[in-house]
């Protein structure tokens, strides 16, 4: 089955420009693209975000706007995206402010070429298959996939600061599986590695997509809980702790292992009044679980 061509996003008000385009493309001789059209900013914008697009061509005049104001607003909304950018002007200054702004590359229009066009789409798309590699490794967690520490402590502050302000609860489960030192020391390292992805991914099954599950360290992980009191973020960990037991962890060469784990939850508001505090609060939650004998999760308060 031959796979769909990847599709390119032309922000441009200029029509003639998009008929351009699509004569250059029809020339391209290793891969074939389908061009979309945007005739305004507001639209392109609309779609860019939309993340249906392998790539964009981005224009520098768009009205009383521009592309440099279109790509600030698509980097904040975290749209990564490759952007080559389109400009009658040859002055350097537009040169170096697209390619601060985030565009991976600049092209003249007045100079394109089909060979040119084609070479600046695919060094686009590969350096952004780098980039984005590069943030995954930055952002994610090598054995679980899950989100890192290091995001944990940004979404925490972040969550905390918009549930304060708007009023909206959040809910932190921290959870621990129960004596993984001993399958680690029992077992070895791989079988451990595998039961960390393996409740990883139970985990993940609990999770709404508005949610954030994330790898804190070791044998420990974190649940963000979005728009959620303190009733219904116990019951999703009281759903963790019975997802995780309910079936053995097959974790390779004939290994069979009941796993359980241990949760503590705290919520903004009532339990905290900022990240930290709400970190502690679900970390003291915990502890209190284990102390009951772990398999178990326990409220703060």
């Amino acid at each position: 089955m031959t796979a769909s061509p990847r599709k390119i996003l032309l922000i441009d008000d200029d029509q003639l420009q998009c008929r351009l385009t699509q004569a250059h493309f029809k020339k391209f001789s290793q891969e074939t693209f389908a061009l979309d059209w945007a005739e305004t900013y507001e639209d392109g914008l609309a779609r860019l975000l939309g993340g249906d697009y392998a790539a964009c061509l981005l224009d520098f005049q768009l009205g009383e706007r521009n592309g440099l104001q279109l790509i600030g607003e698509a980097m904040a909304a975290g749209c990564h995206t490759p952007i080559v950018f389109l400009t009658a002007e040859t002055a350097e200054r537009v040169d170096i402010e697209a390619m601060k702004a985030g565009a991976l590359d600049y092209l003249v229009k007045g100079e394109i070429t089909s060979r040119m066009l084609e070479r600046s789409l695919r060094y686009a798309l590969n350096l952004g298959e780098t980039l984005d590699a590069l943030r995954r490794l930055a952002t994610r967690d090598e054995l679980t996939g899950l989100l890192n520490r290091r995001e944990f402590e940004r979404i925490l502050a972040e969550e905390s600061d918009r549930a304060l302000r708007f009023g909206r609860p959040v809910a932190l489960v921290l959870v621990d599986i129960d004596h993984f030192k001993r399958i680690n020391d029992t077992h070895g390292h791989p079988v451990g590695d595998e039961v960390l992805r393996q409740v990883a991914q139970r985990l993940s099954e609990q999770a709404r997509s508005v949610d954030r599950v994330l790898r804190y360290g070791g044998e420990e992980f974190a649940l963000l809980v979005m728009e959620t009191d303190q009733a219904a973020a116990l019951d999703v960990a009281q759903r963790i702790c019975e997802t995780v037991k309910r079936a053995p962890i097959a974790a390779g060469d004939g290994v069979n292992l009941s796993v359980t784990v241990s949760a503590g939850v705290a919520v903004i508001p009532g339990d905290a009044t900022s990240g930290t505090a709400l970190l502690a609060s679900a970390d003291k939650a915990l502890y209190t679980a284990k102390a009951r004998g772990r398999d178990c999760a326990v409220a703060a308060g």
